[in-house]
């Protein structure tokens, strides 16, 4: 998606960080470069309004699910091994074991 003008950050790099930038996990210097974009860009500006809107609505409905000990504790490691760049089991989650209320298949 372009609205088909020039700008000084390029929408496919402004669209392909966007969840980085509305959970805050980027510095600030380039927090500021999206920004600036969304006021010269009105197609990116829908498109951040709108998966802004989702993840407050996913916050919301489900935002109070409690996760089980176990389940958090897997993702937890396997994102420690990813940072740590060690390589990741090929393990798949057991639908019925891991997440809650589940029914196994």
């Amino acid at each position: 998606m372009s609205c088909g003008e020039p700008h000084e950050t390029d929408c496919a790099e402004v669209l392909g960080h966007l969840y980085e930038f509305l959970d805050r996990e980027m510095p600030d210097a380039d927090c500021t470069k999206f920004e600036t974009h969304f006021e010269e860009c009105s197609p990116c500006l829908e498109k951040y309004g709108l998966e802004q809107a989702v993840k407050k609505l996913v916050k919301r409905c489900c935002g109070h699910d409690d996760v089980p000990s176990d389940l958090r504790a897997k993702v937890m490691g396997r994102i420690e091994l990813i940072r740590a760049g060690e390589a990741v089991p090929e393990q798949e989650l057991t639908v019925g074991t891991d997440l809650p209320g589940a029914t196994a298949q």
